[in-house]
């Protein structure tokens, strides 16, 4: 039995999980998909909501589990799950990226989102007035992130997803190869992705380097469209790393 921790990315909480978190249960297996700072029934004021704030939430899970766990992370979970990564390493048993963000040391998520000219995501963002948060326009929310997924998945998201804090947007991933490094990682790219491009997820996996890369030919949300298969990719990495284990 594996223990899995599931990230959600901007605007999204926990729930969008909840597909996924069903099937895996049914395998036998333990799932976690906390709501991060600022999204989901989590009230914390955008003010408070920083990059910090999400990792803590995400250690918060790890140092419960007695046992290491698969932590994924969706879009911009990577940027969570990688720095929670340098500060557990030996809590983490092996990292998924789901059409997420794999920074190199330094970087931030805007830095690698900005030149991305067929993401539709940065420009249909309606900033706050003072700029401390973000939605996208309703009107490209299908497009960019559901393109594949039924109406009622569609109208369900719609309904729950909230305002993004930008602070973590802006904040460099701090990470090394000593901690961050020694994790084995595996991207599952999204081939249909209008929020990031295949062109950029390639990029990223092939840069930052991942052990495994599974290809769904989906849109940015396959826990919508593409459950089953994509909780194929979560059992089989944690079954790789049961492999480089022994």
């Amino acid at each position: 039995m594996s223990t899995f921790v599931l990230i959600h990315g901007a605007w999204h909480g926990g729930w969008c999980w909840d597909k996924v978190a069903i099937l895996v249960s049914q395998q036998g297996h333990k799932v976690y998909a906390p709501d991060l700072p600022g999204h989901g029934d989590d009230l914390t004021p955008v003010a408070r909501v920083t990059l910090e704030a999400y990792v803590e939430r995400a250690l918060e899970v790890l140092d419960r589990r007695a046992e290491p766990v698969v932590l994924a992370g969706h879009s911009m979970g990577g940027i969570v799950i990688s720095q929670a990564a340098e500060r557990r390493p030996d809590s983490i048993r092996a990292l998924v990226y789901v059409s997420a963000f794999l920074l190199k040391d330094g970087q931030t998520l805007l830095q690698m989102a900005e030149p991305d000219r067929e993401a539709l995501v940065l420009p249909n963002l309606d900033l706050s007035d003072d700029q401390s948060s973000a939605t996208v326009k309703p009107g490209a929310l299908r497009e960019a992130f559901y393109g594949d997924c039924s109406e009622e998945d569609f109208e369900r998201a719609k309904s729950l997803l909230g305002p993004q804090a930008t602070a973590p947007l802006a904040t460099p991933v701090q990470i090394t190869p000593g901690n961050f490094g020694r994790i084995p990682r595996v991207y599952v790219e999204c081939l249909q992705d209008r929020a990031i491009s295949p062109s950029v997820q390639r990029e990223m996996y092939k840069v930052t380097g991942c052990d495994q890369v599974f290809s769904l030919d989906c849109s940015h949300s396959p826990f919508f469209s593409m459950p089953q298969a994509l909780v194929d990719c979560l059992l089989v990495a944690a079954q790789f790393e049961h492999q480089r284990m022994g």
